[in-house]
């Protein structure tokens, strides 16, 4: 126990994750850039501490397939003593390879990488910038992404899933035929992690279409070279993950009892459950038919029942035969998990209601009898935790570095408070503490930074974080969704400009007029955002400033408060010196509409114009890519947060909008929609089930649904090119951008095949390419200049037809758009 001590006392209770392995049955801290790999042959503790107001603790024990009793044995014994050391709150998962708990999974945002061997047998979790490497990793998921190391060899491929090739400084992504739009993504992206973390940015991402791979033959030739020629064919695809199985069966709660000097397992109960079957003085075990064990310890329990409620969990599971990866979690009175208190028929605590109906699987586990989805869960769950806490007032010190020729450069402190989309920034923000010290890391970075700046700005953290002896909290900020206390410590001086660059001498390109939107109250919660100038931009419910060459305009919408006025005018005074004209909704001069481009419709919805809205939007996820329906809420929401895929439902409480992503299925479009009729009925403050329900598709939003979004882009779509592989099932050739890979597979991959071709070949690693992965970039771009274009001008001498399929607008709309917006469209459609 001395041992554990000394390796608790280094644990850091603020949110966020830390992960152990075990060693000669001794914990050994994994590094950060290593979460996420899991060796077979080992078992880890995992412990998270989650980012809400009341940092709810969760402590997960990972089992590999491969690792010995002794290693399982000593990993359990770590997280009970975890557990006390924690004073018994923290809730305890028990994880199997394999069959992880989506809580788990949710942690590993670009997956889960199993890996051969262990830490024991002499490999080491960090490998950075090594080259010397060849694998193939099996991908599988949409929602949660694992990836599993197999033989290198065409026997390990089949038709329905994609594979990564690692060669060290070359991946290549072979995308299965039967593979869907979301799973091509989702690998993209891990193959951009494993670069950016493993390879210091430094490999090149290759993409094959596996149904059409004489388009890629170049990648093939590499492909062949290390895995010989094809002699079979594939096999058909495998299923994807099994459908939640949790309510499959009939719960059983069991009494768990030393109190005779023997342990002694009885039947209590079976389903319905009750409450007061629980004793505080003892321990329950909670039987979901064999997919779940649930351990409750009651206050009272002995020291000697808690303590080993975890190891008889596992002997339980034995003694009844079920298999070796069924779940364990394990909770403490007070402390119980939503799941566990869905499974009882009523519980004491205000406000929780009943728990999820039953799912009855049928056959084969590709075949899932449809249930009616229990909508009563969104409302017992809390909103998710998305916002970061105020640590104190703001008033701390604040220091601010851009990342420049990929080092750090102190920002003059005359612009603190102006953030550029073509930029990262590090912004430090100290604080003090029962006369302590204490930091935040802020890693800001701009929608239209270079993957290197992105790749620079995490490595300078770390420097920074280094120099302060690992003390600063570091968050990552993405454009458009800065934190509250970001916000705070600006004091209404936070500007983003949605372009361009803040570095002194650099001369960006002149726009012409300028838009920004205005939102806040008060110094603590107000900034400033660019968005594009034209009318459609526009919203009742906020102030905005238009500055022009001539004019600067203060525009005043109807549902704009006193306070939201006065931060409007504070803004203005920080972006222009000239004098202001105040302009009142519905009396705007000539001048206004013509520096906009024209009048257009916007949100102006008199429901938006309220001073206070009584009830926050709410947004949910409809999908039934698990196997069965399920409604999944978004906090903080914006724009990004609407999934082409799926199914969206927005409510706005006088409104319900169901938006309709474009590769939406059939099931999900009928089910969502009755699903929104229950939502209305069953919802706690007794809402109007009279209240509208509008469907609203992808690209088609009216102002009323955009108005509830900030600084919405109408052409973030609209550049999309929609192939096969846009579609969820299927799998044609399409073409996309892999993040620091090709800019599209049928033009790119000649002169990408060619880099990566030389990075097989053991030549210096060639510098990643910045890409991001946005759909806007699925589009075809022309293979080679046309005789007598200018490059910078190429766009001139596409067809008509060529244009608007390429920019995703016709010629006159285009040139209406600010400069830097023409050049990022024409940027991402491959004419630079």
């Amino acid at each position: 126990m001395t041992e554990a001590q000394d390796v608790f006392k280094n644990i850091q209770r603020k949110p966020g994750l830390q992960i152990w392995t075990i060693s000669k049955m001794k914990m050994v801290s994994v590094p950060e850039q290593a979460f996420g790999n899991f060796f077979e042959g080992d078992c880890y503790i995992i412990l998270n501490v989650s980012n809400s107001t009341t940092q709810s603790t969760d402590i997960h024990y990972w089992i590999g397939n491969t690792s010995s009793q002794d290693e399982q044995g000593a990993a359990a014994i770590y997280v009970t003593q975890l557990d006390e050391y924690l004073d018994g709150s923290p809730v305890q998962y028990r994880e199997v390879q394999g069959c992880e708990s989506a809580k788990f999974k949710s942690y590993f945002k670009s997956g889960l990488i199993y890996k051969t061997g262990g830490v024991g047998s002499g490999f080491t979790h960090v490998e950075t910038n090594m080259y010397n490497i060849q694998r193939l990793l099996h991908v599988k998921g949409t929602k949660h992404v694992t990836a599993r190391e197999v033989e290198v060899s065409w026997s390990s491929f089949n038709l329905g899933d994609i594979f990564l090739l690692d060669l060290g400084k070359a991946i290549i992504q072979w995308n299965g035929p039967q593979s869907n739009r979301q799973e091509k993504l989702k690998a993209v992206l891990l193959a951009q992690d494993i670069r950016d973390r493993e390879r210091g940015g430094r490999a090149q991402i290759g993409v094959i279409e596996g149904g059409q791979e004489e388009a890629s033959a170049d990648l093939m030739k590499i492909m062949k070279s290390v895995l010989g020629q094809r002699t079979v064919n594939l096999r058909e695809a495998i299923p994807d993950d099994k459908p939640d199985q949790n309510q499959n069966s009939i719960i059983k709660l069991y009494h768990v009892s030393d109190a005779s000097g023997q342990l002694l397992v009885q039947e209590v109960a079976s389903s319905p459950l009750t409450q007061d079957l629980l004793c505080s003085s003892d321990c329950y075990f909670l039987d979901q038919g064999g997919n779940s064990i649930m351990v409750w310890k009651g206050k009272g329990a002995s020291d000697e029942e808690r303590r080993s409620a975890l190891s008889r969990a596992v002997g339980f599971i034995k003694a009844k035969k079920y298999p070796s990866n069924t779940k364990v979690e394990v909770m403490s009175e007070g402390g119980e998990s939503a799941m566990f208190k869905h499974l009882f028929k009523s519980w004491k605590e205000k406000g929780q209601t009943q728990g999820l109906g039953k799912i009855h699987t049928v056959g084969k586990i590709a075949k899932v009898d449809q249930v009616k989805f229990d909508v009563m869960e969104l409302h017992a769950q809390p909103k998710l935790a998305a916002q970061e806490r105020m640590v104190d007032d703001a008033s701390g010190h604040v220091q601010i570095w851009r990342i420049e020729n990929l080092e750090l450069k102190e920002v003059d402190r005359s612009t603190y408070g102006q953030f550029y989309g073509g930029d990262c920034y590090l912004v430090l923000y100290t604080y003090n503490r029962a006369n302590k010290p204490q930091y935040i890391l802020y890693m800001w970075q701009g929608r239209h930074a270079t993957q290197d700046e992105v790749t620079a700005c995490a490595y300078q953290a770390v420097n920074l974080d280094n120099k302060y002896n690992g003390a600063p909290t570091q968050v990552r900020v993405v454009m458009g969704k800065e934190p509250r206390h970001f916000l705070a410590i600006f004091k209404a001086r936070l500007i983003i400009f949605e372009g361009g660059t803040g570095r002194p001498g650099v001369v960006n390109p002149d726009p012409g007029a300028r838009l920004f939107q205005v939102r806040g109250t008060h110094e603590m919660n107000t900034k400033a955002t660019e968005v594009p100038a034209r009318a459609s931009s526009l919203n009742t419910n906020d102030v905005f400033l238009l500055k022009t060459h001539q004019t600067v305009f203060l525009w005043y919408g109807k549902g704009c408060s006193g306070d939201e006025r006065e931060m409007g005018k504070a803004v203005a005074d920080l972006l222009s010196e000239q004098d202001k004209q105040n302009v009142m909704e519905g009396q705007e001069p000539a001048a206004f509409w013509v520096a906009l481009g024209g009048k257009a419709p916007y949100a102006s919805d008199k429901r938006l114009e309220k001073e206070v809205a009584p009830h926050d939007p709410r947004l949910f996820e409809c999908s039934n890519q698990t196997g069965r329906f399920l409604m999944t809420e978004v906090s903080d929401f914006s724009q990004d947060d609407l999934d082409e895929d799926d199914v969206m439902l927005l409510d706005t409480w006088e409104e319900i909008f169901l938006w309709i992503g474009n590769s939406a299925n059939q099931y999900e479009i009928q089910e969502s929609y009755s699903s929104a009729v229950d939502y209305l009925k069953t919802h706690p403050a007794g809402r109007d089930p009279g209240t509208p329900i509008s469907t609203v598709k992808q690209g088609y939003e009216p102002p009323t649904f955009t108005g509830w979004f900030n600084a919405w882009d109408a052409h973030k779509w609209s550049n999309l090119n929609n192939t096969d592989l846009n579609k969820k099932t299927g799998g044609g050739a399409g073409s996309y951008s892999a993040p620091g890979g090709p800019g599209n597979i049928r033009s790119h991959n000649h002169r990408m095949s060619s880099s990566i071709s030389n990075a097989h070949a053991n030549q210096s690693p060639a510098r990643a390419k910045p890409s991001g992965m946005q759909d806007s970039e699925l589009v075809q771009t022309p293979n080679q200049l046309r005789q007598g274009e200018d490059p910078g001008k190429r766009e001139e001498f596409l067809t008509d037809a060529e244009f608007e399929n390429l920019l995703g607008c016709n010629r006159n709309n285009f040139q209406r758009l600010p400069k830097w917006r023409q050049n990022d469209l024409k940027k991402k459609a491959g004419l630079f």
